[in-house]
């Protein structure tokens, strides 16, 4: 090559045939990794609870429908809402999941880097002094330096799929995260209010108790009511008083633990709703099984995992073939800094180098062998993680139908325990009856509008449940983002 010819032809040539000659054999020996495909699994046609009574029985026929992507609006309480809004938007954990997000786009992002070619740029000057005397001599170089590793069994692209699959997982995982804690902020609410209900009686039947109390009381002293009828009833008042205590602290931590979930110190924070008479009982259609393969976020993640260790696999078997790397280098160096870019002083480079292991004791192929027995337990994760979801349907639409069936026989057990209160007290007033009889009777129904309040809370809490285990209105479009079911 003539370094004496033009300026710009000395300085472009050599780099545009050196940059024409990576991205020539980088284009054609770059592969595309195989993937293996998501094991099939066998899923149920339908699910096995049937034959349902209330809510379910009146979507039986009813269009199937996915929930709704703010299904925690069809409880009817605006504090709810503005609840679930305040904790996706403040929760920690979410806040953690979504910076893990971030991290696995820096990382991909990264793991792409190695698919370009490598630019730099070296320069130096220096100002020598003779010891035996004479002028100063100055000199400098610079170089422009280019550097490629071909990507010819894939090892590069496989680690940009790898890191590119971790991405999906940890958007899938903050999906998740956001679901498990909306559920829980709702779950939580819930408990509060039935706790509040739960008080509510307490209270109603200490007043019960007082009642019946000062009716023993004139008894006694007209001489009608033994000293025994009174102390019985003042241990009775007494037993009920002691139920207070304990449920106020329940009602405390359930708020407390609300707060935490809100992001908030639990010091100032107060639910306003007092009870759940104005919760209203969701209807929810449970939609197909198979439909959980796509529609739940945490089997998404286990895919993307599996796709990111499937692409490990190939990173692995690609380390055991030689590298190849080209170089290429242009620049310009002279003992005269003025002259630096006189054509004499110019110089190009190109060269390739090839790496291949020879011995390293077993190292790359256990490596292989360890990206092979990793992706392996990650299909028995996703197997398992689908197994666990459809048995997780089955369980809330199973606990549905028992709850509802529960609760309305629990309804006219209180009924019927209120009306033999009501006329066990007529009669002792009345002296046809015994002191026993009436204790027995508030006994029974303090009991049964106890349970009541306590099935109530567990019918809505298992909405919740498939609420979750349907994936709460969450689906994957086809760019593999999590949104929002419309």
């Amino acid at each position: 090559m003539n370094f004496s010819s033009p300026r710009k032809f000395v300085l472009f040539s050599p780099l545009s045939l050196a940059l024409a000659c990576v991205m020539a054999l980088g284009g054609c020996a770059s592969r595309s990794v195989d993937t293996d495909p998501v094991p099939e699994m066998q899923v149920p046609d339908k699910w096995s609870t049937g034959g349902s009574t209330g809510a379910l029985a009146d979507v039986a026929h009813a269009e199937q429908l996915w929930p709704d992507s703010d299904w925690w609006k069809q409880f009817g309480s605006t504090e709810l809402s503005a609840l679930v809004d305040e904790g996706q938007h403040n929760n920690f954990e979410i806040a953690a999941a979504f910076s893990r997000v971030k991290q696995a786009e820096a990382q991909a992002r990264i793991a792409g880097a190695p698919l370009l070619p490598n630019v730099g740029v070296n320069a130096n000057a220096a100002r020598d002094f003779p010891i035996s005397g004479g002028s100063p001599v100055n000199s400098a170089g610079a170089a422009l330096q280019v550097s490629y590793e071909v990507d010819f069994w894939g090892k590069n692209r496989a680690g940009r799929d790898a890191a590119e699959a971790s991405l999906r997982a940890n958007r899938y995982d903050r999906e998740t995260v956001a679901l498990t804690v909306t559920s829980g902020i709702v779950s939580t609410y819930l408990q509060v209010l039935s706790l509040r209900d739960r008080l509510g009686i307490a209270n109603q039947n200490v007043s019960t108790a007082e009642r019946v109390l000062r009716l023993v009381e004139a008894q006694s002293r007209a001489g009608s009511a033994s000293p025994l009828d009174l102390a019985r009833q003042r241990s009775a008042l007494a037993n009920q008083k002691a139920l207070i205590p304990d449920l106020q602290q329940q009602e405390q931590d359930a708020q407390t633990a609300l707060a935490i979930l809100l992001g908030r110190p639990p010091q100032n924070f107060t639910v306003q709703e007092k009870g759940l008479a104005r919760i209203q009982m969701p209807r929810i259609s449970a939609g197909l099984p198979s439909e959980l393969l796509t529609r739940r976020p945490d089997i998404r993640r286990a895919e993307a995992n599996l796709a990111a260790a499937n692409a490990n696999v190939a990173v692995a078997r690609a380390a055991l073939f030689p590298s190849i790397t080209l170089t290429g280098s242009t620049g310009a160096q002279s003992n005269a800094l003025l002259s630096l870019f006189d054509g004499p002083n110019l110089f190009a480079s190109i060269g390739a180098g090839l790496i291949a292991p020879i011995f390293d004791g077993g190292r790359l192929k256990n490596q292989r062998d360890l990206a092979i027995a990793q992706k392996e337990e990650l299909v028995q994760v996703y197997r398992q993680g689908v197994i666990n979801s459809l048995s997780e349907v089955e369980k809330a639409l199973g606990a549905i139908r028992s709850l509802e069936e529960r609760y309305r026989l629990k309804v006219g057990e209180v009924d019927q325990a209120r009306f033999a209160f009501d006329l066990s007290e007529i009669r002792f007033r009345a002296g046809a009856e015994d002191l026993m009889v009436v204790l027995d009777t508030q006994r029974t129904l303090s009991e049964a509008q106890n349970q009541l309040g306590q099935i109530k809370l567990q019918r809505l809490q298992a909405t919740v449940s498939l609420y979750k285990a349907l994936g709460g209105g969450w689906h994957d479009d086809a760019a593999g983002n999590g949104v929002v079911a419309p």
